[in-house]
């Protein structure tokens, strides 16, 4: 009877400690996608971008290593790239028409599919901190305009004035297209490259939770409230356990009516396909095709990183376990 004990105990150990295993840390992030190319970046520009990305990484893992969630893992990474004025969210967030900045952030959780977002707030700080605190404290999903910055407010953000948030180059580059004449509308931005830049972060923790994060100052002159995919659940953001996590970057409209972050998940869950042929068949045919450019990353439930694309370039980088941290701006790294 002893030694049967002693070899249910051991073959006890031996499971416990293999779906431990199974459950490898991992972060992934993006910081935007377009026509990113190398003539367009000077040297110490490309440098700035990949150390700020490198900083967001090893934020992110950080938590992970301390046995945080890794819900908190996204917040910490994507609230590096949210206060660099390099990125589009947060302080350095795009103008809008009225010279403005409106942003969008969203959140997921993979272990119960819960999810928190807003939409159009102009004075919380950190965007996806509000996020975060919709999905944790409101029986609501989204939140939007002057109730999401009382919501954020209510609940201790940090909020600032509106101008927080300006840059020179991003003023710059409003001005240019105003003095322009050519874009009254922010429909016609969508002939544009200004429809892109976003960030984003996805990781698993300790217990296998994967949670996705995105943020967003927008597109540059839209107008009427215009709001993209980063909000929305299932278009530029999803997480669920039995499959992956997904942040997506691009043009937000065939994101959203192509439902391109849940659509990739919902492949690999229902197909068994892996995240890497699910993301390519979405990513550069299907959205290619109809016409929409951009890019995603994720995690699978083993918490293998992918980053597909469809553009010049896109913002990207990971750490897991078994590598060290790795960033990449070019199509061809």
């Amino acid at each position: 009877m002893k030694s049967i004990l002693i070899t249910l105990t051991l073959l006890i150990t031996f499971v416990g400690n293999l779906m431990a295993k199974e459950h490898q840390l991992a972060i992934v992030i993006h910081g935007g996608a377009g026509t990113i190319v190398k003539q367009n970046l000077s040297d110490e520009k490309e440098a700035l971008i990949k150390a700020k990305l490198t900083e967001s990484i090893n934020a992110g893992y950080a938590v992970l290593q301390k046995g945080g969630d890794s819900t908190d893992a996204v917040i910490a990474a994507i609230n590096v790239l949210e206060n660099s004025p390099l990125f589009n969210a947060g302080v350095g967030a795009v103008y809008t028409k009225d010279g403005k900045h409106e942003l969008d952030a969203s959140i997921m959780r993979g272990s119960d599919l819960q999810a928190g977002a807003v939409a159009g707030v102009s004075h919380v700080k950190n965007p996806i901190n509000a996020a975060k605190e919709v999905m944790l404290h409101s029986p609501h999903v989204m939140l939007s305009n002057r109730g999401a910055d009382n919501f954020a407010k209510q609940h201790g953000l940090k909020t600032v004035d509106n101008n927080y948030f300006d840059t020179d180059y991003r003023y710059q580059q409003w001005q240019a297209i105003n003095h322009k004449n050519k874009v009254s509308l922010s429909e016609d931005l969508l002939k544009t490259d200004y429809k892109f830049g976003t960030v984003g972060a996805v990781a698993i923790d300790k217990n296998g939770t994967i949670s996705a994060g995105t943020s967003t100052g927008g597109m540059t002159n839209k107008a009427f409230g215009r709001i993209g995919d980063s909000p929305i659940i299932g278009a530029g953001t999803y997480a669920d356990n039995r499959s992956c996590g997904v942040s997506a970057t691009g043009h937000g409209e065939f994101f959203i009516r192509y439902a391109v972050a849940h659509d990739i998940c919902a492949r690999v869950l229902y197909k068994q396909q892996s995240l890497q042929h699910s993301a390519d068949v979405v990513i550069n045919h299907n959205l290619k095709q109809a016409g929409g450019d951009g890019g995603i990353v994720g995690l699978d439930k083993q918490g293998n990183p992918v980053m597909v694309f469809n553009t010049a370039g896109m913002y990207r980088g990971y750490k897991t376990e078994k590598s060290e941290t790795k960033v990449y701006i070019y199509n061809t790294k």
